[in-house]
């Protein structure tokens, strides 16, 4: 990964209480992890952002070595790796994913 492309990584995860690296974007998720990770953070009704990997080779490559994640989507709150479409799920479940987006729309 370029030094470039690590900086543009760190301020869009450090400017962005949730953030989500996914294929498409909120409106038009491509995938259906993607897609799965939209429909969750849409259900809980917080705001988050979201980059488009299909966009850009750079960040695609890049968000995987940065997390040391193979898969996209990646989920970060409040500047920290979460994980994926799986995890999500599995937090959204348990309730532990709603404490973690209040915690960070608080901070």
């Amino acid at each position: 990964m370029t030094p470039e492309t690590k900086a543009q990584l760190d301020s869009l995860v450090k400017n962005n209480k949730v953030l989500v690296f996914m294929k498409g974007s909120k409106m038009m998720p491509q995938c259906g992890f993607s897609n799965n990770v939209v429909q969750i953070l849409n259900m809980l009704g917080v705001p988050y952002e979201t980059v488009d990997v299909l966009q850009n080779e750079q960040i695609r490559q890049g968000i995987k070595e940065y997390s040391n994640w193979p898969t996209i989507p990646q989920v970060y709150i409040n500047g920290e790796f979460v994980g994926g479409s799986d995890l999500l799920i599995e937090l959204y479940q348990n309730g532990e994913l709603q404490q973690m987006v209040e915690v960070a729309l608080a901070s």
